[in-house]
């Protein structure tokens, strides 16, 4: 298989070609009051391990005040591999520490019930995190506990539409919401993206792209691809991830430059905000750049920004917050990062946690210090 970012050529059907749809898939939810044609926005964040019960309700706070259409969480729920601070810090675990084996029956059930209750009503996707495949836990177990959250009815259905018999319920997904087309992708552990995802997201793609309704492409992910500002710590980590990552980045320039899509991409993994990611040497001379986020903000310890961040369009660590994207009727998608105050944290979690381990969330949970 060539590596050359440009190597790999997806085929892009007629539109005459493609079986019938019966039209998009329901939005997955509708911003309050926006008629059709006009402005709407989600918001979109990842990273929650560590002081997630403390911020995450933050975010969720600021997110309902926005009135997007859904939230999107990119992966890493808990950390797994140790005890969660904010877990620890549960007044019933101040009392009773827990055993690790308590900690990973609840640590998922914990997500649940302090991170996305909070936003009520409001849709929320999810992506898979490499944490979510720390031993003991893996895919196997993590599809029935987040049924709820990768098998709506939305997803359902335009799985469905995109193929007809595939019922599976699986860790990447697509959606498509007002002439948006949306993808969820799988890079959680070291063999992805693997040939099975590969061959669906290839084959949605050229859909997508030859289909005229559809003018805006956003995918979303863990890990960010390759080739980014800070790569050191993205799929570039493994030979698996270098290569597939490089395709599906060229699929994308092809959906841009080709099928004349708008097209963005989303990541978390590094713990710290990021605009521009892409704006690196290689890609500027292998095939372009790409808009691209890095916003692993969601309570996870915050990293040092990398060396080369002075390349990005913005850069900042030792923030949480969530990127408040607005989709303009033309596809066009302007995208704002919302900064949380200690006092968003203090009024969002001050009920169940002591003010001391608020404050050390948001001024010590950090390697960046």
């Amino acid at each position: 298989m060539q590596k050359a970012l440009l190597g790999f050529a997806v085929v892009l059907f007629a539109a005459t070609a493609l079986p019938q749809r019966g039209g998009q898939a329901a939005p997955a939810g509708t911003q309050a009051g926006a008629p059709a044609g006009a402005p709407w926005r989600f918001a979109v964040s990842g990273d929650s391990r560590n002081c997630g019960d403390v911020v995450m309700p933050a975010i969720a706070a600021g997110v309902t005040r926005d009135q997007p259409a859904f939230y999107w969480h990119l992966g890493d729920f808990r950390a797994i591999y140790t005890f969660d601070e904010d877990i620890e810090h549960q007044p019933e675990h101040l009392k009773k520490p827990l055993t690790i084996s308590d900690y990973e029956n609840l640590a998922w059930q914990d997500f649940i019930d302090s991170q996305l209750t909070p936003f009520g009503t409001l849709p929320v996707f999810l992506a898979m995190g490499n944490h979510e495949a720390v031993p003991p836990k893996n895919r196997e177990e993590l599809l029935p506990q987040f049924a709820d959250w990768l098998n709506t009815p939305a997803i359902a259905r335009q799985r469905l539409l995109d193929d007809p018999h595939d019922r599976l319920m699986k860790t990447y997904y697509h959606w498509i919401e007002h002439g948006v087309a949306f993808y969820t992708l799988d890079n959680a552990t070291p063999d992805q993206f693997d040939p099975d995802q590969m061959r669906w997201f290839e084959r949605v793609l050229a859909r997508d792209s030859a289909d005229p309704s559809v003018v805006t492409v956003v995918v979303g992910m863990h890990e960010a691809l390759p080739d980014s500002i800070g790569a050191y710590h993205s799929m570039q980590d493994f030979p698996a991830g270098t290569e597939s990552g490089r395709r599906v980045y060229a699929d994308l320039l092809r959906a841009q430059n080709e099928a004349h899509k708008r097209v963005y991409v989303l990541a978390s993994h590094s713990h710290f905000y990021m605009d521009g990611i892409f704006n690196t040497q290689y890609l500027r001379t292998h095939g372009g750049v790409l808009p691209g986020w890095i916003v692993g903000t969601a309570g996870a310890v915050r990293y040092a920004l990398p060396p080369n961040a002075k390349d990005a369009h913005a850069a900042e660590t030792n923030v949480y917050g969530y990127l408040l994207a607005t989709v303009e009727p033309s596809g066009e998608i302007h995208f704002v990062f919302k900064k949380l105050a200690e006092s968003d944290l203090q009024a969002a979690a001050s009920k169940r946690y002591q003010a001391d381990f608020i404050h050390w969330c948001f001024t010590q949970n950090s390697e960046a210090r």
